[in-house]
């Protein structure tokens, strides 16, 4: 077993991990990095994963002699240095020789192009791609997620509908149902001079009064992240929402707010986060490469919880 230490908040993704019939194989596109190769490995000890690690097959040796590695037998794929790392993986992926992609050494462009690309077919129909970070809150025993924090710079309001639905569906993962997601906005009250929170006052009214909600959630904005995080700022200023201090997860407004609520948290407390796209057509670990090991690990136990979820939907589907 590996020395991992996992807040108990994660709990349900590593039991769900440890439901799968088989280890999920990951191709790691650009395995020499040492974080994400360390949280990778104590996936693998863990018994939930079965790492693929594709790149510089010198630089990877090296990697895995320097964390005490070097004598195990892990599928190295090496690849010359003119080959695209994701798109190597992406093949193996529709060869049927790995489950899962994870991002090793290379830029979030480079990772998320291919992804995108339509002749690799990895986009759900219908479905709007999106990362997903689930976060420890500091100080308290809960989770939540933001989305988008890689791929919507300027998200419309439809986009941002997308987003909601692809949240509830992550915290589904995590065992969470009918959730309590907040649309993140500068102020607490619709202002014309701000678009986004005349956008969120809209997308709360279509949630309640359309026939079909945007998802199985209740759904509260515009509201700022104060009041998201805290009750007492709710008191303080007569915010009328039971949810203040109590959400589930956070649609941002941009992508700089997204991207820099989860960095901040990470580099100023003791955060704990993982980060997967939903909308593929197979579970996407989108780690950074300065991530902590934990991260990659989680990552890849939520992405097992993902895997889980889509086969036993197809099930579904078919019975």
């Amino acid at each position: 077993m590996s020395s991992m230490v996992v807040p108990s908040t994660y709990q349900f993704i590593i039991d769900r991990a440890h439901e799968m019939p088989r280890p999920l194989r990951v191709a790691i596109a650009g395995a020499d990095t040492e974080n994400i190769l360390r949280g990778a490995i104590a996936a693998y000890e863990d018994g939930f994963v079965e790492p693929i690690l594709i790149g510089n097959y010198k630089k990877i040796k090296a990697m895995l002699e320097d964390i005490g590695c070097a004598d195990n037998d892990f599928d190295i794929q090496p690849i010359s240095s003119d080959t695209n790392a994701v798109q190597y993986a992406i093949e193996m992926i529709k060869a049927g020789a790995a489950d899962c992609l994870m991002r090793g050494n290379t830029q979030t462009r480079d990772v998320l192009l291919p992804i995108l690309n339509r002749a690799n077919h990895l986009v759900q129909e219908g479905r709007l791609v999106t990362d997903i970070v689930t976060f420890t809150v500091p100080g308290e025993e809960r989770l939540m997620a933001v989305g988008d924090v890689q791929l919507l710079i300027t998200p419309s309001m439809e986009q941002k509908e997308e987003v909601v639905r692809n949240i509830v569906e992550e915290l589904s993962y995590f065992g969470i149902k009918h959730p309590k997601i907040a649309l993140l906005a500068m102020v607490e009250k619709p202002s014309y001079h701000i678009r986004n929170s005349v956008e969120a006052q809209t997308m709360v009214l279509n949630h309640y009064n359309d026939e079909e909600p945007i998802a199985d959630c209740e759904l509260v904005g515009p509201i700022t992240y104060d009041l998201i995080m805290s009750k007492e700022a709710a008191r303080i200023k007569h915010y009328d929402c039971p949810y203040c201090g109590e959400f589930d997860g956070i649609v941002v407004p941009h992508l700089l707010a997204g991207n820099a609520i989860v960095k901040v948290l990470e580099q100023h407390t003791d955060t704990v986060s993982c980060s997967i796209l939903v909308g593929a057509k197979v579970p996407v670990a989108i780690t950074g490469r300065s991530d902590k090991p934990i991260t990659a690990y989680l990552s890849l136990a939520a992405c097992c919880s993902q895997w889980l979820r889509m086969h036993e939907r197809d099930k579904k589907k078919t019975e």
